[in-house]
């Protein structure tokens, strides 16, 4: 079924609702897709301990200088 169809399909239900039933039909947009958040790397292993190295580091240089 194309969307022509569909469209068409569609608009011959909401005809036959408004004449059997005298209620109104309301239609709405389509939801857009949710946008894709980017793309972020995982901490490997070695970046972890790449990192807890580096504020080791920086805490025992801090505790050295008075």
């Amino acid at each position: 079924m194309t969307k022509d169809e569909l469209r068409a399909e569609l608009e011959r239900q909401a005809e036959r609702y408004k004449e059997v039933y005298g209620g109104e039909v309301t239609t709405y947009a389509a939801q857009p897709d949710p946008e894709r958040k980017p793309w972020r790397k995982r901490a490997s292993v070695r970046d972890q301990a790449f990192s807890q190295e580096l504020e080791r580091m920086e805490k025992e240089l801090r505790s050295d200088n008075p």
